[in-house]
């Protein structure tokens, strides 16, 4: 984090290695930065091997391109606590602040102390075979469990706290944060959640004869999911990272220690206005 309101040092200017148009904006906004006094280094955002330990000594990564890019920052800059800004070059742009066109206007403001620092939750994922761990992830938006290639159901065994809640029959089943909540969630009729609740959300993938309804948890639980499939099962953290699953495999997930943190320049309530904007259809009031 800064050390006091508006001074970053040290800048991470992340761009999207396919998205042309990036590049050339993170060049500009790495020249302004350097006018600035700040050390700016500037990187894809696809190469978290290289990125992620350089990092740490950092106080402000900005990130062009979609909410995608943002996921994938937020996951690697999570452990530094390290503030994101991000430039919507995507389409929706839920998780960005500012865009091509305002930045200019945007930047010098931020410099200037005027923002403020929103924190997200996130969910630690761990996935088990017997007793060997296969992986352990963090996620920003979800955690998908769900059916391979073939339209095969999978059978979702699913506790909460140790208990038993049901065995989900289903494409599969996702555990969200409200962040998440306006992603894949939304897509299958989840409830839209305000980022800044704590909770999270569980909402099957296209249920078969079995609960079809959202469940919404306390963020100290702890879901576990055991897999059962005769075929082959998918682990999904945030639409990007797979893991195969057998029949038999544990999944465990719970809120993360750590937090993604966004920088903010307008209200506090921006979220209702924004959701609205990119959900509603445009000219609505003009039709009533």
């Amino acid at each position: 984090m800064p050390s006091q309101a508006g001074t970053f040092e040290q800048v991470a200017v992340l761009y999207h290695p396919k998205i042309e148009a990036t590049e050339p904006v993170a060049r500009e906004i790495c020249i302004w930065l350097e006018s600035q006094g700040c050390t700016v280094w500037r990187a894809l955002t696809w190469d978290e091997e290289s990125v992620r330990p350089r990092l740490t000594d950092c106080d402000l990564v900005i990130v062009l391109g979609g909410d995608g890019s943002i996921l994938r920052a937020s996951r690697m800059a999570a452990g530094c606590a390290i503030p994101l800004l991000g430039i919507n070059m995507g389409r929706l742009g839920f998780l960005s602040e500012a865009s091509p066109a305002d930045w200019r206007e945007k930047l010098p403001a931020i410099f200037s102390g005027d923002y403020w620092i929103e924190s997200r939750m996130m969910l630690k994922a761990v996935a088990w075979r017997g007793d060997q761990q296969l992986c352990e992830h963090l996620a920003l938006n979800d955690v998908v469990i769900s059916r391979g290639t073939l339209a095969r159901v999978v059978r979702l065994r699913t506790e909460i706290d140790g208990e038993r809640l049901t065995t989900y029959i289903a494409d599969g089943l996702i555990v969200s944060t409200p962040t998440g909540s306006t992603a894949y969630a939304l897509a299958v009729g989840g409830p839209i959640l305000p980022p800044a609740l704590r909770n999270i959300l569980v909402i099957p993938i296209a249920p078969h004869l079995t609960l079809d309804r959202a469940v919404v948890l306390s963020e100290g639980a702890l879901v576990k999911v055991k897999v059962g499939t005769d075929y082959e099962a998918l682990l999904t953290i945030d639409g990007q990272s797979a893991i195969d699953l057998h029949d038999g495999d544990r999944i465990e997930v719970s809120t993360s220690d750590l937090a993604s943190h966004f920088i903010r320049t307008g209200k506090r309530n921006y979220f209702y206005h924004m959701l609205l904007d990119r959900l509603e259809p445009k000219n609505i009031d003009d039709q009533i």
